[in-house]
């Protein structure tokens, strides 16, 4: 349970993490400080206990004490994981995949819903939301140059020091690759079905996703 509980700190991206001797103490604090309303409802709905959510919240409100974040917000605290490279569009795409109902701003249950898709939801559940990720205009496709602007984002965001050898056109390279298997039937879309379908049948593709989920 304790190394649960370390995995939701660490997940709240907080400066100053909890040491695991003195996490009860904190969620004793964190239980008389915070009481989000739905707490129930959101142990339900993810894959966090309670005493987790707890934790969660309490991260979130130290980083966002108006209990929302907004975008700009966002690329701040994203920012400091990344001084190599340059993490801004990438969070920028990331804000508007947890912002799922498109009102500028993350809500705790924005967060902590798709905290738990991506730490432990299924690996249909992850490929879904990542699909969603790169859904940009979010038609319910992914074109060429969807996927292009977020492997793009990834690589200027790991930046020069991870890839020392990194040529300029390596992301072309490989979105036309992951492109072309994907899109089945050629018809310049990638759809859910094609999406998953490819991902779960080949494991080049399955490692370089994994790149996003360590980003996150």
């Amino acid at each position: 349970k304790r190394q649960e509980l370390r995995e939701c700190e660490l997940a709240t991206s907080m400066p100053s993490l909890l040491v695991p001797d003195k996490i009860e103490d904190e969620l004793e604090m964190t239980m008389v400080c915070h009481r989000p309303e739905g707490l129930e409802q959101l142990e339900a709905q993810t894959n966090f206990t309670k005493r987790e959510l707890q934790v969660l919240y309490r991260g979130f409100k130290n980083e966002c004490p108006s209990g929302v974040v907004n975008e700009e917000t966002f690329k701040q605290i994203y920012a400091q994981f990344f001084p190599h490279g340059d993490a801004s569009m990438y969070a920028h795409y990331l804000f508007h995949a947890f912002d799922t109902t498109q009102t500028g701003s993350v809500k705790f249950e924005d967060f902590v819903t798709a905290l738990s898709i991506l730490l432990r939801g299924t690996v249909h559940e992850k490929l879904r939301w990542t699909f969603n990720l790169y859904d940009i205009n979010k038609d319910g496709y992914i074109n060429k140059e969807e996927m292009m602007d977020i492997v793009k984002a990834i690589y200027d965001m790991m930046g020069k020091y991870t890839y020392p050898v990194l040529k300029e056109d390596t992301p072309r390279q490989h979105v036309d690759i992951f492109f072309q298997k994907m899109d089945k039937n050629k018809d310049g879309i990638v759809t859910l079905d094609e999406f998953l379908e490819s991902c779960q049948e080949d494991d080049n593709i399955m490692r370089s996703l994994q790149l996003f989920q360590n980003v996150m």
